[in-house]
């Protein structure tokens, strides 16, 4: 745990989370894609100004109340080098983009599943069945992302998971594990989920690549890259052949790099939870002040109800038409991803005349605490989806942070995409120190800003 000076900074986010270790091989690396949502950035652990003005107290609490993590350096990348992604020295001008690849033959792709090592063997996973979904839950649960000092790890719920990857139109063929075949234990993992996106104009259906994850005690058996390249090939024999994923660290070719920023809902309870420690010039209770949140009077806003379906779906439709990449929602879509379900995700809408102006939502992500006799789990709500039409963005985003508060969240976590950053400085988030960055699998994308992306993977 890092002393803070003045209090501390929180990064809880998934970028920040990590079993990796320094300067390892790309070997190692592909082992080590626990998730595609993965791994930590190199950084830097600035030593704030002494001063004591609230306003810098402030900034140096969001800026230190880290979790520490061990930093990744990648020299070479003899994995993705051999796949149809963009190489990082390569520039992809503005009139560029489209496939790498352009043959969707699939009488090409092979038919039989990718070979794994002796003593493993391949098994289709049925989220929906109580007994596959434990298997998954336990290998999540136990060797999911957690940050280097093994003190937080994430815990996708098992309502979670049927919300991720139930989604309409989904493959069950794309939920894909890897058992040992002695004992039939589930030690590998990695699913797809079909998605419709608009990447500059183009629409595009692709896979959104997810929830790869190789038991501890099996990372040297270089499993990570056979399960990338058999969802490649299940995905192929659909007739799919783009993907879209996230990641912590920089691997060829990242198409946008968006940062986490992080609001403190219940400070008290993230430093018994040893996010941070405080440092001699802060006490737990002027901390407590700093981030109080404040009460609404004239709350605008309401649950989202079924009625509000097609209404969300037109708002969501014409609002993310002004992004550079933006998945392209149907109604069922809509209905699946934003009808509130408790602990698992949160929609409110304004409405006038029955019809919804305005809304805010937030997924909850909880991370278990290790070892720590007070708190067991950090509960954490992360932004979704957010659009002002007759509110101001920021009183909007006050809505959200004020719900989250009521509903018994520690913290609120934000990236830097779309418009969310107007409010950061305004509403007392703190930046992350690490990034998360965007790609996209055989096309080739020109960079793009954060404020270019107007899509959230889970």
């Amino acid at each position: 745990m890092t002393e803070i000076p003045d209090t501390n900074t929180l990064n809880h986010d998934k970028d920040h989370l990590s079993s990796s270790k320094t300067g390892e091989s790309e070997e190692d690396l592909s082992e080590k894609l626990t998730n595609v949502k993965l791994s930590v950035n190199n950084h830097s652990d600035p030593t704030p100004n002494s001063t004591t003005d609230s306003s810098s107290i402030r900034e140096r609490i969001l800026r230190k109340l880290s979790i520490s993590h061990t930093s990744s350096y990648i020299p070479e990348h003899k994995f993705w080098d051999t796949q149809l992604v963009t190489k990082l020295t390569d520039v992809v001008n503005s009139n560029d983009y489209g496939p790498i690849d352009s043959n969707e033959d699939i009488s090409k792709v092979k038919k039989n599943p990718i070979a794994l090592p002796n003593g493993f063997e391949w098994v289709s996973l049925d989220i929906n069945d109580e007994e596959d979904r434990n298997q998954v839950y336990k290998l999540l649960s136990e060797n999911y992302v957690e940050d280097g000092d093994a003190l937080f790890r994430f815990d996708y719920k098992p309502e979670f998971l049927i919300w991720a990857l139930t989604v309409p139109n989904y493959n069950k063929e794309w939920q894909i594990g890897v058992q040992v075949s002695s004992c039939k234990t589930l030690i590998g993992y990695i699913t797809a989920v079909p998605v419709n996106v608009n990447v500059i104009g183009n629409t595009l259906k692709l896979a959104e690549v997810n929830f790869l994850c190789i038991h501890k005690k099996f990372r040297s058996k270089r499993l990570a890259p056979v399960l990338i390249k058999e969802i490649t090939r299940r995905v192929n024999l659909s007739g799919i052949w783009q993907a879209i994923y996230t990641a912590g660290i920089v691997i060829p070719k990242p198409i946008a790099k968006c940062r986490y920023w992080h609001r403190p809902l219940d400070i008290k309870r993230l430093i018994s939870a040893r996010f941070s420690g405080v440092g001699r010039r802060m006490t737990i209770s002027r901390a407590i002040r700093i981030y109080k949140v404040n009460d609404i009077p004239n709350v605008e806003m309401r649950p989202m109800e079924q009625k509000d379906v097609l209404s969300v779906h037109k708002l969501l439709r014409k609002y993310l038409q002004k992004y550079k990449l933006y998945q392209e929602f149907d109604v069922h879509e809509v209905e699946h991803q934003f009808m509130p379900r408790e602990d698992i995700i949160q929609t409110f809408v304004k409405t006038n005349e029955d019809e919804v102006t305005d809304m805010v939502s937030y997924y909850s992500l909880p991370s278990t605490v290790i070892n720590n006799r007070k708190v067991h789990t950090i509960r954490a709500a992360y932004s979704f989806y957010n659009i002002a039409t007759t509110m101001p963005f920021k009183s909007l985003m006050e809505h959200a942070i004020f719900f989250a508060k009521s509903q018994g969240y520690d913290v609120y976590n934000a990236l830097d995409l779309m418009e969310n950053s107007l409010v950061f400085k305004d509403l007392k988030f703190g930046m992350g120190d690490g990034d998360l960055h965007y790609y996209m699998f055989n096309y080739r994308v020109p960079d793009l800003k954060s404020t270019d992306v107007g899509m959230v993977l889970l």
